[in-house]
């Protein structure tokens, strides 16, 4: 247990020192992003989730319905 919470930890402060860098980057820079930047960007983070969650589930579909495993019949 304190095993799972310490990585747990680890990884919630990589995630906030992450998101901190790519905040204090993106201030930094004098650029802005017109609204359809926007649009493109969160309709590709959401894109790229969707297509990941989606190709996890395969994955988990196919190990538990067996479709995964070695064929001796050959």
């Amino acid at each position: 247990m304190m095993k799972i919470a310490l990585l747990i930890v680890v990884l919630m402060s990589i995630l906030i020192a992450s998101v901190w860098f790519a905040i204090q980057s993106f201030t930094q820079i004098d650029a802005t992003m017109s609204v359809h930047g926007w649009i493109a960007l969160i309709l590709g983070v959401i894109l790229s989730l969707l297509i990941g969650g989606g190709l996890m589930a395969l994955v988990f579909f196919s190990s538990r319905r067996g479709y995964d495993d070695m064929d001796n019949d050959v």
